[in-house]
């Protein structure tokens, strides 16, 4: 399937791109090629090969959740102008 510059109108027409002469040479190119590799890819046989749920077949490797930083909250609430029950108060803005 080859697409024809009137193709590549449609599609930057709904895309809404203005091309020049010579970007909408290039883009055919590039689209064709595009389309080249799609049948390329659509010939190969792949009758013998068993569908995947995911691509990650082995199992993950996950660490251990343990906490490793110490409680800081009061030292980075300790520059703040207001603070009430370890909340950062501001000022009301929008009435």
């Amino acid at each position: 399937m080859a697409l024809t510059l009137s193709d590549v109108d449609k599609l930057a027409r709904l895309s809404r791109l203005s091309l020049s002469e010579a970007e909408r040479n290039n883009m055919l190119a590039e689209l064709n090629h595009v389309f080249e590799l799609v049948e390329k890819m659509q010939e190969v046989d792949t009758n013998e090969v068993e569908p995947m749920a995911h691509p990650h077949e082995l199992a993950l490797r996950l660490r251990h959740d343990i906490v490793t930083e110490t409680d800081q909250h009061q030292a980075i609430q300790s520059c703040a102008p207001l603070v009430d029950k370890d909340m950062y108060l501001v000022p009301k803005v929008i009435e």
